[in-house]
């Protein structure tokens, strides 16, 4: 994106109080219940594995969001990119403090694994999980602090990733 369109979506924002505050609820918000759901889901997977020995549910939901994270977390700082709002002359629209490592996007990449790895599990949640992933997606390139690249890298990355582990284990 371009300093002109982050301009005029900050422009936009400032001047629509209402959708301005809507998105500083998505943006800090909406990624805990992704990250309360997900000890939820190692809990019931133990629980089954224990229950009916069946071990692929509960490796799978350790093991992949756990390698998603580490992948990602290693690859944004080899690659370092800077955010938009230190390339870019903009102002984020919300404030952050991290200097570079904005690919590929943590937040999405944890989302992402998360309702990929649930899916097999409970395909509503699994879908909902998807539906939040993509608003704080969204939320993440309008504040100012990722790339749609950022963004859309981390949510394939980890869609990959799990759509993989769960023919795999």
């Amino acid at each position: 994106m371009t300093e002109e369109k982050y301009r005029k979506i900050e422009i936009f924002f400032r001047k629509h109080k209402r959708l301005y505050f809507l998105l500083r609820i998505i943006y800090k918000y909406l990624p805990y219940p992704v990250y309360v759901i997900y000890p939820i889901m190692l809990i019931l997977t133990f629980t089954d594995m224990i229950n009916n020995s069946k071990p692929e549910a509960f490796i799978r939901t350790l093991t992949v969001p756990a390698t998603a994270f580490l992948s990602v977390t290693i690859l944004r700082r080899i690659i370092n990119r800077p955010r938009p709002y230190e390339a870019l002359k903009i102002n984020p629209l919300i404030k952050k403090n991290t200097v570079g490592k904005s690919f590929p996007s943590r937040h999405s990449a944890s989302v992402f694994i998360i309702a990929t790895v649930c899916f097999p599990l409970n395909t509503a949640l699994g879908i909902t999980l998807t539906v939040l992933g993509t608003l704080i997606c969204v939320s993440r390139v309008l504040a100012g602090v990722h790339y749609i690249s950022d963004v859309v890298f981390g949510a394939l990355f980890s869609i990959i990733l799990g759509v993989f582990s769960i023919f795999l284990i």
